[in-house]
């Protein structure tokens, strides 16, 4: 749609309207030194030009249609079926807005309900909801219903488990009167259990860990839930969907809420979202549930349909007396995630996970044979799983950069004692030629005798990491 300004003639009109003869008028109080008179502005570009500038712009990303990608650390690269988009795109979902009236809203809450049906099903747990946002603010919900329920202010959060969700979960909490542990990271890259030990007290409401974590390495949940009941916590377990299709399910292993980010269940990286959180629990914890959760039920004729049940918690009835004031609707992308999980089925997802496990420990084969590279712990892993590096992990990702591909995640962004370690991600989008050419740029760059030392103050060319 073209934008179309007020003419002058309409403006005029306006500024009579409200008793001013300029649109300077308007700005009569601002101090003059702090005015504008004029802005450095390009000239004004045609629709046509604008289009090109952008386009032109677009391609300047390496994106994953022209460049194999490495990189995961909560977003993957997976492939998503021609249905998925063919489903979500018919009109009754595309334009849906929240189902408040359930009687012109069937069609919507019954895809909420298979998808609550199908997260119950991977996961483990008795009930699940909707409409999280995305993982990072279900894992925050969850540590906040988990106080609630235990009467507790601390919340004992992995070091293993991702930055960034921790990032959002601290933000949610600072003002509740509640405060995070960290523990330290094992050998094997799971949570350190003499520290958890140490850490759980009466007041810890919940121990949170992920499922494979943020190094791709799998916790021990049967243990570590026997640890934290013991002391009278929950264990609140994040969890990648996928990776359910081939592990046990947490809630087969003590857990007691489940969160996680949909994305992998056939929702396109886009950029950093629109995503989906993921939360089921035990039915116990029904009555707490931020979200929404949509109900079967029967109607007066005896016909099966569907209500959203238990609303007082939503903000749009009870407000400050709510559980949660979260209010965002997903169902688009829950219908994504559940027209995915149908077409591929418990065979065709557990296919998909084999694949990552399969190429990652490939990958990881081919890198460890290279002299100076080695796995920076020693447990199993998914399809992710961190490398120490001879070198700069940022300059390895520059150079393979220069050859079209996109590395993985320099782990020292965040992670000091992980300086020279690279995080690194295969899918089943992820070919044998590609992982060939990453381990090539890996071995060439190792032998490089003018190539940096590791902790990257500058490589080959001379230039510094910036």
């Amino acid at each position: 749609m073209n934008y179309a300004p007020a003419t002058p003639a309409e403006r005029a009109r306006m500024l009579e309207r409200i008793g001013v003869t300029s649109t300077a008028d308007l700005f009569a109080d601002l101090p003059s030194d702090s005015r504008r008179t004029h802005l450095d502005l390009p000239t004004a570009l045609s629709e046509i030009e604008v289009s090109q500038l952008l386009r032109d712009l677009a391609e300047q990303n390496s994106d994953l249609q022209h460049h194999p990608s490495f990189l995961g650390a909560g977003a993957y690269s997976h492939y998503i079926p021609s249905v998925v988009n063919h489903v979500i795109s018919r009109s009754e979902f595309f334009t849906s807005y929240t189902p408040y009236q359930p009687e012109v809203s069937q069609g919507t809450l019954q895809t909420i309900y298979e998808f609550q049906s199908l997260i119950c099903l991977l996961t483990g747990m008795e009930v699940a909801n909707a409409s999280m946002y995305d993982g990072a603010s279900a894992l925050a919900e969850a540590a906040i219903m988990a106080a609630n329920l235990t009467n507790r202010g601390t919340v004992l959060l992995a070091s293993s488990v991702h930055p960034e969700y921790w990032a959002v979960v601290r933000t949610y909490v600072q003002g509740l009167n509640m405060h995070l542990l960290a523990d330290s990271v094992g050998r094997d890259g799971t949570l350190d259990k003499t520290v958890l030990q140490r850490e759980l007290s009466e007041d810890v409401a919940c121990v949170v860990v992920q499922y494979p974590n943020f190094f791709g390495s799998l916790e021990d949940l049967a243990v570590i839930a026997e640890m934290a009941h013991q002391a009278g916590a929950l264990l609140v377990v994040v969890v990648n969907p996928l990776a359910l299709g081939l592990l046990t399910p947490p809630g087969a292993l003590g857990a007691d809420i489940v969160v996680g980010e949909g994305q992998p269940l056939g929702i396109p990286l886009s950029f950093g979202g629109p995503y989906l959180g993921i939360l089921a629990t035990r039915e116990q914890f029904i009555r707490n549930i931020p979200g929404r959760i949509v109900g079967a039920t029967t109607d007066t004729e005896g016909q099966r349909g569907f209500v959203l049940t238990f609303q007082t918690r939503e903000q749009h009835i009870r407000r400050e007396k709510a559980t949660s004031n979260i209010c965002s609707n997903e169902a688009l992308c829950a219908l994504a995630s559940t027209v995915y999980l149908s077409y591929l089925g418990k065979q065709g997802l557990r296919q998909v996970a084999e694949l990552c496990v399969q190429k990652a420990h490939y990958l990881a084969r081919q890198i460890t044979a290279i002299p100076g590279f080695r796995l920076a712990f020693n447990g199993p892993f998914f399809h992710e799983f961190a490398v120490r590096c001879p070198v700069s992990p940022e300059v390895l990702n520059r150079r393979l950069l220069g050859q079209g591909i996109i590395g993985g995640y320099a782990l020292g962004r965040v992670y000091p004692d992980l300086s020279d370690a690279l995080l690194l991600c295969t899918t089943e989008l992820t070919r044998r030629k590609d992982m060939d050419s990453l381990v090539a740029v890996f071995r060439e760059t190792a032998l490089t005798p003018s190539t940096v030392q590791r902790g990257g103050q500058s490589d080959s060319t001379g230039r510094g990491d910036g």
